[in-house]
């Protein structure tokens, strides 16, 4: 895939799972959502599942957005 995330990290400290992106923590997961995380993350590829959780710009090709683009403002 063309334009795939990368640089993202991540560990568990205690009952959480921390997400970092090139060493800045991102994102911080606990209960329920931190284990559902894990489980997700040994399935399938972890640096996409990083990128959404982390609510970075990185957006997979089908999930791009369509519709009109924003015309731009006429100067007054």
């Amino acid at each position: 895939m063309k334009n795939r995330p990368s640089g993202y990290s991540w560990e568990v400290r205690g009952k959480e799972v921390v997400i970092s992106h090139h060493g800045a923590e991102a994102a911080v997961l606990k209960g329920e959502r931190a284990h559902q995380f894990v489980r997700e993350a040994e399935k399938g590829d972890p640096q996409l599942l990083m990128a959404r959780i982390a609510g970075g710009t990185y957006k997979a090709p089908d999930e791009r957005r369509s519709g009109p683009k924003p015309r731009p403002r006429r100067r007054q």
